[in-house]
């Protein structure tokens, strides 16, 4: 037997002459090594399959974090597993640590609400002393609301780095929380002696917004309307059409007449060295006591009131009833006569003319357009 052929002879006959039949059965070395490999492959993965899945491969080396969700490594040399950061990973993860910084936001949100700027105004020149009990214990419940905000963001930078995917300053609730922590840190560093904190210190009322970034839902929510909001864009628009078509009929039909008032008339002004001026409230046009303005109209006019319809003047219960003129002629007839009553000061407003000042400290006017889309959205 060779080592490469078997050679079999078969008697196909035995009264024919033997012819002898070769069959050739390969037996190559290779074929049987890769058989062999196959075999050892399938038990080795047979055998890690067995292992636990920690152990398995090395990308899964993440799942072996003690954190999955956050980066593993922060400022270039804190891991999950270093002591620092690894306590800061366990209280942002505590259930109670959000539910804690909600409470505080809405202690903030009373605090803010119990402020009186008016109430400390001492002396002559206005300088602001805490003094009482209320403002103490609002100063000391903002100190330590500030400390908790800064402290809360420390940690929160600790565990999740600062710059980078999934970090602190990634999501945008928390660079506002960052912005009002820092504008804290500026008013707090600064001192307010000789400079005017005022625009920092607003900022404060933007505090409550952090409630947003701990509520899910409540942040679902307005995300849901910041979305929306460009597609208002057309109702805007509308907005904007119909209030310049409307400030543009005010302009041309109202521009300058409220600055209209009944003004004294000429003659009377030149009276004013009389004895009888003395009780006389000098005004150069005619203010109710319990209005802002009177708004008067040219006689020629289509407008709602008149000089004319001015009500007599009162003093308390007293409505005064007598003339000027017939007064003073009186009194150069007989100086010791006593006069009963009081002038009417008020019907000597008969001037309608134009002044400087429109109603309500100007915030109702028609002079421009501006203006008169202030008075529109009013």
């Amino acid at each position: 037997m060779d080592k490469n052929h078997l050679q079999t002879t078969i008697n196909h006959n035995i009264n024919q002459p033997l012819s002898p039949t070769i069959i050739t059965i390969p037996t190559n070395d290779t074929r049987l090594y890769e058989t062999d490999r196959f075999r050892q492959e399938r038990a080795s993965t047979n055998i890690l399959s067995d292992l636990p899945r920690s152990r398995n491969l090395e990308e899964t080396d993440e799942n072996e974090l003690p954190y999955p969700g956050f980066v593993e490594t922060v400022f270039y040399c804190l891991k999950q597993t270093s002591t620092p950061r690894y306590q800061c990973l366990r209280i942002i993860t505590w259930p109670w640590f959000e539910r804690i910084s909600m409470f505080v936001i809405l202690l903030n949100c009373i605090t803010l609400g119990m402020y009186q700027p008016c109430e400390h105004l001492l002396g002559l020149q206005g300088t602001k002393k805490c003094d009482t009990a209320r403002c103490i214990w609002l100063q000391a419940t903002d100190y330590f609301i500030f400390a908790f905000f800064t402290i809360e963001m420390c940690i929160k930078m600790t565990a999740m780095g600062i710059f980078g995917k999934g970090t602190y300053l990634a999501d945008t609730w928390n660079r506002l929380d960052c912005f009002i922590v820092v504008t804290g840190l500026i008013e707090s560093v600064i001192p307010g002696d000789n400079l005017s904190l005022s625009a920092i210190r607003t900022i404060r009322v933007l505090r409550p917004l952090r409630a947003i970034n701990r509520v899910p839902s409540m942040r679902i929510l307005v995300m849901l309307l910041l979305d929306t909001l460009p597609m208002l864009g057309n109702v805007l628009l509308l907005c904007f059409f119909v209030f310049f078509i409307f400030g543009i009929v005010g302009v041309q039909l109202w521009k300058g007449l409220l600055r209209n008032r009944c003004f004294l008339q000429p003659n009377i002004t030149t009276e004013f060295d009389h004895p009888l001026f003395k009780d006389f409230q000098y005004r150069p046009f005619y203010m109710p006591p319990d209005q802002d303005s009177f708004v008067c109209s040219h006689p020629q006019s289509n407008g709602m009131t008149k000089c004319s319809e001015i009500p007599k003047l009162r003093k308390g219960n007293l409505t005064c009833e007598l003339d000027f003129y017939a007064v003073k002629k009186e009194i150069s007839e007989d100086p010791n006569k006593s006069i009963n009553g009081c002038i009417n000061w008020n019907q000597y407003y008969k001037f309608c003319n134009v002044s400087d000042k429109n109603p309500y400290s100007g915030s109702i006017s028609f002079d421009n357009i501006g203006l008169a889309w202030v008075v529109i959205f009013q």
